[in-house]
């Protein structure tokens, strides 16, 4: 089983997310392979916090072009992870 530090590869600081922080949900860029329960498990272990529910969206690669060039970015999966209620990530507060 991955450690927390591969699951979770870093939060995604955008303004719908800093929006998400009032209503108590971080968002997460993770790790392609991983699942819910792993996600809270981790989240939970890293943090020091109750995770009520985590919802994942998996993100597709873009056509994109420079030049005569033309490629796909990657594929990735983003977390979107509801604390219980009182609940915060100290760490991502300041942000």
């Amino acid at each position: 089983m991955p450690s927390d530090k591969d699951i979770i590869l870093y939060p995604i600081i955008s303004e719908k997310s800093v929006r998400l922080k009032e209503e108590n949900k971080y968002v997460f860029k993770v790790d392609w392979k991983a699942n819910c329960s792993e996600i809270k498990k981790a989240i939970e272990e890293k943090f020091k916090t109750k995770v009520n529910k985590v919802n994942i969206i998996k993100m597709p690669g873009k056509k994109k072009s420079l030049g005569r060039y033309s490629g796909k970015t990657s594929r990735w999966k983003k977390a979107i992870v509801t604390l219980k209620t009182g609940e915060k990530i100290k760490e991502l507060e300041n942000i």
